[in-house]
């Protein structure tokens, strides 16, 4: 099939095989080491969970002083966990620690005692403005965080809803939206049903603002371990709007979240035939790129890439 340059410029440019990216760099496609499908909230005054987390197949455990942790056990939670990412053992496992909230009488010793700790991220709670986050990094640059720390910042109030691009772009440590639907929906005056209509603009602006500062976002968590339906329901919903995983409340839940939020079948076959098609052209030193009838631009090569490089992330746990 032959097209000609004014076709081609009409449907959004031409698509020159050279300026198409290069598949030997998977990773650069994605925000993380590793897959981020599944995130694990674990209470930090169990020992017993911080133990068994060891063993669990979730992408990433959310250690948590701040909602699972009652007011007299603040501080052994804190000592806990503290101890438990020490002593390590969580093998390639994203580790995560959600603290008390900056204005609590706990929120600024959990930062400064997590400050130097072997994990990748504090998840801070009801952030409603940049100036927390900005904040907080200084309590963590004052405390002697590395660079790689990262903050990822629960958009869970209509506040924080609303300010969640400034959020999001506050400070380079910030990379991760995690949705608190539940006191989302509760302060929203909204029914947290199957289908959350109510919370669906809330949902997308978050997924709006972590895109354009080129940071990942977390769906919240479904509160009915009995209803795997509606848990797949869920998940399903959470791929279409484009979150990056999904918030977990009981080992249970894992399984079935990282099969959904895995690349389907069919978008590795076509992505892999994408692949093949891109480096065939190439090869043969073809300007345009047609699978399946339909002409490839560069943003099609990119979405192939970006599902080949998830799912070499996930080979790589097995």
């Amino acid at each position: 099939m032959v097209l000609n340059e004014r076709v081609l410029n009409s449907m959004g440019g031409l698509t020159r095989c050279g300026k198409l990216p290069a598949f030997q760099n998977y990773r650069e496609f994605v925000m993380a080491a590793n897959p981020r499908r599944s995130l694990l909230y674990m209470p930090g005054s169990n020992a017993r969970a911080l133990e068994k987390a060891r063993s669990l197949d979730a992408d990433v455990l959310i250690f948590d002083l701040e909602d699972a942790v009652a007011p007299g056990q603040k501080k052994l939670a804190r000592e806990q966990v503290l101890a438990a990412v020490n002593a390590g053992g969580y093998g390639r496992r994203e580790l995560v620690v959600r603290v008390n909230g900056f204005d609590t009488e706990w929120g600024r010793k959990d930062i400064e005692a997590f400050a130097t700790a072997p994990i990748s991220a504090l998840c801070l709670p009801k952030v409603e403005s940049a100036a927390e986050i900005q904040a907080v990094v200084q309590v963590l640059n004052q405390a002697g965080a590395a660079a790689s720390l990262k903050l990822w910042a629960m958009a869970e109030t209509p506040r924080g809803i609303l300010a969640v691009n400034e959020i999001a772009g506050a400070h380079s440590r910030m990379g991760g939206i995690v949705l608190g639907t539940s006191d989302l929906a509760k302060d929203l005056r909204v029914p947290h049903t199957p289908q959350r209509l109510g919370m669906l603009t809330s949902l997308s602006l978050c997924v709006l603002a972590a895109r354009a500062n080129g940071i990942d976002v977390f769906d919240g968590v479904h509160l009915d371990l009995d209803d795997e339906s509606g848990l797949a329901l869920a998940c399903e919903q959470g791929v279409e709007l484009g979150f990056d995983g999904k918030t977990l409340i009981h080992p249970k839940q894992i399984a079935l979240t990282n099969q959904l939020f895995a690349p389907s079948l069919e978008s590795l076959a076509r992505a892999k035939k994408i692949q093949m098609a891109w480096q065939q052209a190439e090869a043969e030193g073809k300007g345009v790129v047609l699978v399946d009838g339909r002409l490839v631009e560069a943003l099609h090569v990119e979405e192939a890439v970006r599902v080949l490089a998830i799912a070499e992330q996930i080979a790589n746990t097995r």
